[in-house]
């Protein structure tokens, strides 16, 4: 096959006039090369047909392609030495070549975009950070971030702890940010909302099922082993890391948090490179769309189930807290956050102490003591109508000797006088 040169300097001899014969003595070339390609000037676009030769590998290619499906880690290497028994006396090169190009075939895969509707989704995730500390280890802390699917628009906020209440906090915090809630969250399979499927059905925690019930949105889980359902949420941990939190000062999170929304709130006026517009434009269009805020904030106070004993109290985490007298044999409902402990009976709050430092302590509303010792009835029926007194030995005769059978002895007066003391009859 000829050369682009050669066949410029074709067509460059042709238009002087010159036969092909005389080109092809010129150029050294047969003299039907030089005819085929001035007769079909398309040849060498077109190119040379390939020429199919038979494969050593043709009639195992189908043993091959059940193992790349079995388990796409077996390289080229494993195929090979697994052929051999079977019959193969081809070399590792052309059985390389087919294993590449069938991993090769079966690694591209298609994504289709989606873009959610206007207040219709917002996506959440977690993320590490770490403050350097001269002469000391890493300080790790964490990121929580909420973001509209439609608008870009991102809630961003630095935290100490990963547990439940502060990640129920974070969203109520977003909320408040935003203005409204979206129809739906999607999270990935994190400890703190999924817990598996029951009967077909995705469970998630029972605090944030409380907490979507409040806010009237739905939660959803991303497929396992899917990062690219929440793409949304994890390009801006990415964003937050490299423009924000790189070379940042940190001294107290608190300030931190407070740095970060200004930043952010500069940010919405940036044109976002996906929907070619400024993210504040867009969540004007968006916030509408949301769901207004509920009157009362979700209490997002940690929740425990306790029965009130006898001596009207209930133990929580090593320490016993009094209750009202009335609860005694009911269950009662302990709410614990910010070092604050209250107990509920159902919705009622019923009395709140401050959590002591360490265990076996003993906390006694006065109050509660006072009603107490107040409450006659209680006491009538502690007592049964019988106020207490002092107690009487009573005469009792023994069990194993008859009435009949003890002996009387009879004596006579005179005895009694002798004794000391006169005797009145």
């Amino acid at each position: 096959m000829l050369t682009k040169e050669q066949f410029m300097e074709i067509k460059a001899l042709r238009r002087t006039g010159l036969s092909a014969r005389q080109i092809a003595r010129r150029l050294g070339i047969a003299r039907m090369t030089v005819s085929k390609y001035l007769n079909d000037p398309d040849l060498l676009k077109r190119g040379r047909k390939p020429v199919v030769r038979p494969s050593q590998l043709n009639e195992y290619l189908g043993t091959i392609q059940h193992w790349l499906d079995e388990d796409e880690g077996y390289t080229a290497q494993w195929v090979c030495d697994h052929l051999r028994p079977m019959g193969f006396t081809g070399g590792y090169e052309i059985v390389k070549r087919l294993v590449r190009k069938i991993k090769g075939e079966k690694s591209r895969i298609a994504y289709l975009r989606f873009e959610t509707e206007p207040g219709c989704q917002a996506q959440v995730d977690f993320g590490e950070f770490l403050i350097e500390r001269e002469g000391l280890a890493p300080l790790k802390i964490y990121g929580f971030a909420m973001i509209l699917g439609f608008s870009r628009q991102l809630y961003f906020e630095f935290i100490e702890r990963c547990d439940l209440t502060t990640f129920l906090d974070c969203h109520i915090r977003a909320f408040r940010y935003f203005g409204g809630v979206p129809r739906e969250i999607l999270y990935d399979r994190m400890r703190n909302v999924y817990l598996g499927k029951l009967a077909g059905k995705v469970r998630f925690n029972d605090s944030l099922t409380s907490l979507a019930i409040h806010y009237g949105f739905k939660p959803m889980v991303a497929p396992a082993y899917s990062p690219w359902v929440k793409g949304k949420v994890e390009r801006p941990f990415l964003f937050v890391r490299e423009n924000f939190w790189r070379g940042y000062a940190f001294m107290e999170l608190r300030q931190t948090n407070e740095d970060c929304l200004r930043w952010l709130a500069l940010k919405a006026e940036r044109v976002h490179g996906t929907t070619h517009e400024k993210v504040s434009e867009r969540f004007a269009r968006e916030k509408p769309t949301l769901a207004p805020l509920p009157v009362h904030e979700f209490d997002t106070s940690y929740r425990a189930m306790r029965l009130v004993r006898k001596d009207c109290m209930v133990q929580f985490n090593g320490n016993r807290y009094m209750t009202p007298h009335g609860l005694v044999g009911r269950e009662v409902m302990v709410r614990v956050k910010d070092k604050v402990l209250r107990i509920f009976d159902n919705d009622r709050l019923m009395v709140k102490y401050e959590v002591p430092e360490g265990k076996g302590h003993f906390l006694i509303d006065p109050s509660l003591r006072e009603a107490l010792l107040k409450d006659h009835e209680n006491r009538r029926r502690k007592y049964r109508n019988n106020p207490p007194r002092k107690g009487r030995a009573k005469m009792t005769i023994s069990p194993t000797i008859p009435a009949y059978a003890i002996p009387v002895e009879t004596r006579a007066m005179s005895v009694y006088d002798g004794i000391g003391g006169e005797v009145r009859s």
